[in-house]
């Protein structure tokens, strides 16, 4: 395998050295999961929670190759009160560029009615979605007879997400929100180049999901 600090992409093995998180086990994994793809654009975020006397971390790397996105997860939990027990889980999901049905991207500007061409963007969230993963919300249904006490299965909705990632300006510095956005301009090149053929996509956002999910939910629906 060729190491990511070779001259196939060195600036992706310096952004991991600079998020200072298992940098050469990730570059290893990412290599892995590449299996001999040049990697292009990338995108590597670092996010840092505090609970109580722990630190917990967790890195998303992001990576454009050939024709495939790779997702790399890194997360790290202590074993022992004192930290000297550590252990790091990576998981990666390889995804091919045809697939990815939505690249989408929300700005956050300060103070817009002063905005100028080329100015800073406070906040960006980038989310893409290829149908790998599925939230499913649910609530018990009910009917308009405030006296009705019959099981009426249960309602929600179902939503596409897949991955997002907020980035900002004062928690990240400029040039984490600046890195965000030219990775979503080259994803949205990647997945749908201009003059391709057209792909045909069914609509992903929110849909309504009524009746019953499974029959160890309940009983049968109200009978009037």
């Amino acid at each position: 395998m060729t190491p990511l600090s070779s001259a196939s992409d060195p600036d992706l093995q310096a952004d991991l050295n600079r998020a200072g998180f298992y940098p050469k086990i990730v570059a290893d994994v990412i290599d892995e999961a590449l299996d001999g793809r040049e990697p292009g654009g990338h995108l590597v975020h670092l996010e840092t929670h505090f609970d109580q006397h722990e630190v917990h971390r967790h890195i998303t790397v992001l990576v454009l190759a050939e024709d495939v996105l790779l997702v790399t997860h890194v997360d790290d939990q202590q074993l022992d009160e004192k930290g000297k027990e550590v252990m790091a889980q990576i998981s990666t999901e390889l995804v091919q560029l045809s697939k990815v049905a939505t690249v989408a991207t929300s700005y956050v500007y300060h103070q817009p009615q002063n905005y100028r061409t080329g100015d800073m963007v406070k906040e960006l969230t980038l989310g893409i979605a290829w149908a790998g993963a599925q939230r499913i919300d649910l609530a018990p249904a009910g009917c308009a007879d405030p006296n009705c006490d019959a099981d009426h299965g249960y309602t929600g909705t179902s939503q596409q997400e897949d991955l997002v990632l907020r980035v900002s300006a004062e928690a990240d510095g400029v040039k984490a929100v600046t890195a965000a956005r030219a990775f979503a301009k080259a994803m949205r090149r990647a997945s749908a180049p201009r003059g391709a053929e057209v792909r045909t996509v069914l609509p992903a956002p929110a849909a309504e999901v009524r009746g019953r999910v499974g029959s160890r939910f309940g009983r049968n629906t109200h009978q009037g």
